[in-house]
């Protein structure tokens, strides 16, 4: 089949990096013509996360890098999808300034494509908002190799049906993002770090007590009987704050939310399987405290090892949420929540519509898609 190029595809006028956007088209529409399914790849870091192990031919898009544009007075960056966090997050960090929603960078090999189509957040994701809601624009080529833009580059273009929040989460079964323009944020002039000692259902209490106060509160986890509230923003807010909630200062603390972000912690140690909950906030504690990490101030619950899939579908389901098996385990089976006949139904119609000959990481996000 012929591989079409749309007419709305602007080419950027940096040339940092490489652009490989034409061997991707290429080596789609040969994917296309020949009906051979490819898993799109970056740093390869997430392959066995989230989602269903695909075993398609491997589309390896990390050439394709470069930081296009940076507008530090609009706090606004663009780049390609094959760029990595870590490169963006020293970019940025140069100009005092940083993505908020806190990526993990996962040794270097995260790209911010990936991120971008597994949504993934840090710890500060309740008050820096989800890569999702940073996103302006994307380009991207579609299983028809149709190359696409959507959005913008500017806060003020976003409007309408907002197909690049579309592609958080997609897993790259919508598209091979190409190119991403984002949000950024300024750093905060002081952070610090109090330690509680208290129990899970103590710390969910203390954390929804906190987020609800007006207070420079910038993330908030729990693990084996410690609470941690990160406060972030004007020193004398942070500073007062601190003064109020009491609890111990904590020396260097950068490290332990590096290690939070990039799951090396302890906790996530080991290939047992991984468990993800998505709850409300203030949701008792459904599973044992010994093989739980509290993150998201209540909202985000990480629960290691063999747990029956039924069990936790019941217990996230009555706290308003839902379970998904984010790493290790059977990843041949189902790993996110089952979605009702409606939703399946507008997820059939939306990969209908950018991927009809369903070439792009079949099955990644069920084995039905």
């Amino acid at each position: 089949m012929p591989c079409q190029t749309g007419t709305d595809m602007t080419e950027p006028t940096d040339t940092t990096g490489v652009d490989t956007s034409e061997a991707i088209v290429a080596a789609l529409a040969q994917a296309r013509a020949r009906k051979t399914p490819v898993y799109i790849s970056g740093g390869g870091s997430k392959r066995l996360m989230l989602g269903r192990l695909c075993e398609a031919a491997e589309l390896d898009v990390s050439a394709h890098r470069g930081i296009v544009d940076y507008q530090p007075q609009e706090l606004v960056i663009t780049a390609r999808s094959g760029t990595p966090i870590a490169e963006i997050e020293a970019t940025l960090a140069a100009g005092n300034q940083m993505l908020s929603f806190e990526p993990p960078s996962f040794g270097g090999r995260a790209t911010l494509g990936g991120t971008l189509a597994c949504n993934l957040c840090g710890p500060g994701r309740p008050w820096g908002g989800s890569i999702r809601d940073m996103v302006l624009g994307v380009e991207l080529i579609n299983g028809k190799c149709e190359r696409l833009r959507f959005g913008g580059k500017v806060m003020k273009n976003v409007a309408g049906y907002d197909v690049s929040r579309l592609q958080a989460g997609a897993l790259g079964t919508l598209g091979v993002l190409t190119e991403i323009s984002l949000k950024i944020a300024p750093r905060a002039e002081r952070v610090l770090t109090l330690a509680y000692t208290m129990s899970a259902d103590q710390a969910l209490q203390t954390m929804n007590r906190r987020a609800a106060e007006a207070k420079p509160l910038s993330a908030a986890f729990w693990l084996d009987g410690q609470l941690y509230l990160r406060l972030s923003g004007a020193a004398s807010a942070v500073t007062s704050t601190a003064a109020q909630w009491g609890g111990e200062r904590l020396e260097g603390d950068a490290a332990l939310w590096r290690d939070l972000r990039e799951m090396t912690l302890p906790f996530f140690a080991g290939s047992a399987p991984l468990w993800r909950l998505s709850l409300q906030s203030s949701a008792p504690l459904c599973t044992d405290a010994q093989s739980t990490l509290i993150d998201w101030g209540g909202a985000q619950r990480w629960v290691s090892g063999d747990q029956p899939r039924d069990s936790l579908d019941r217990a996230a389901a009555d706290a308003g949420g839902h379970a998904t098996l984010f790493r290790g385990g059977d990843r041949h089976s189902e790993v996110r929540p089952p979605l009702d006949s409606v939703q399946r139904r507008l997820q059939q119609h939306l990969k209908h519509a950018f991927d009809p000959d369903g070439i792009l990481n079949p099955g990644r996000l069920y084995s039905w898609l």
